[in-house]
């Protein structure tokens, strides 16, 4: 089965109640060069950091992960406990000042009113409540990870219209290059003439050998057939990667470059206006399809 292309861009969320505790998840991916994951998990339920890292690249090839797992437990009960140790160094400043300062000793509820004596804190969950909501968050994460990779689908099947429009006008460009009456035999061998009698005019002492080497260079480079070529065979080679479907991003960003490469060489030998607008046309729409490939995975 073809896996269709798929965006790197996508957002989804999550949630649910279990044990008491409302937990909410969030996955946000945007574009990167390979799987780049940073996962913020609440305090206390650390040990899912690994599980969640393994259910994300099993789903995901390439892009930046951002994800966030909040709990709140909402039937919390409070825990007020004393701090021995900060009691008794309480304790011990007092007998020690005692001796030294007239004054009354201080009052119990003064005592613990001492930063640091009294800790305050939420009852931890029994480990099998605990156990019970790590496989609620893990399921709820599976959730959210089938809205994210849906997501990136539908965005990507909306990005290869315009990448397969942009690979068709890049053909069609080919194609008016092609056909530019500057390219045909009499309009090259005119402009030849021209330019190896300018040679002659302006360096009398050339010998006939030298101007037909001269001729040669001048015609090898007019001459454009092997960049239209590799534009043919660059969309041909897109059409596959896109027809062969999965992340595939990588290979089409690589084309994409190569497609520049021979716009930018057909431009810079083109001698005629019309063959420069048209070089010029495909560098655009060039530009254009990379901008869309970046986005895939």
């Amino acid at each position: 089965m073809i896996k269709p292309l798929a965006s790197m861009t996508a957002f989804a969320r999550s949630s649910g109640v279990a044990q008491g505790c409302r937990f909410a998840i969030e996955i946000k991916t945007v574009n990167s060069r390979g799987l780049d994951m940073r996962l913020r998990v609440a305090q206390g339920l650390d040990d899912l950091e690994h599980l969640i890292r393994k259910r994300i690249s099993d789903r995901l090839n390439r892009g930046a992960v951002n994800f966030s797992l909040n709990v709140t437990n909402e039937n919390a009960q409070t825990e007020v406990t004393v701090n021995e140790q900060a009691l008794g160094t309480a304790l011990d400043a007092i007998d020690t000042l005692a001796g030294r300062i007239e004054a009354d000793r201080p009052r119990l509820d003064g005592i613990l009113a001492l930063k640091g004596v009294l800790e305050v804190k939420e009852a931890e969950l029994s480990e099998a409540a605990k156990v019970a909501l790590k496989e609620t968050i893990l399921s709820e994460v599976d959730v959210a990870l089938d809205d994210l990779v849906e997501g990136r689908r539908l965005e990507g099947a909306q990005l290869l219209d315009v990448i397969l429009e942009r690979l068709s006008e890049i053909e069609q460009l080919t194609a008016a290059a092609e056909e530019n009456p500057s390219r045909s035999r009499d309009a090259i061998l005119a402009r030849l003439k021209s330019q190896v009698e300018l040679l002659a005019n302006s360096d009398a002492s050339l010998s006939q050998e030298r101007l037909h080497q001269e001729a040669l260079v001048l015609a090898t480079k007019a001459d454009i057939r092997e960049e239209l070529d590799r534009l043919n065979a660059h969309v041909k080679a897109a059409r596959n990667l896109i027809k062969q479907g999965g992340p595939v991003g990588r290979k089409l960003d690589f084309l994409s470059q190569e497609f520049n490469r021979e716009a930018n060489t057909l431009c810079s030998k083109s001698n005629n206006v019309d063959l420069t607008a048209i070089g010029l046309d495909l560098k655009a729409a060039i530009d254009q399809l990379r901008e869309q490939i970046q986005n895939i995975e």
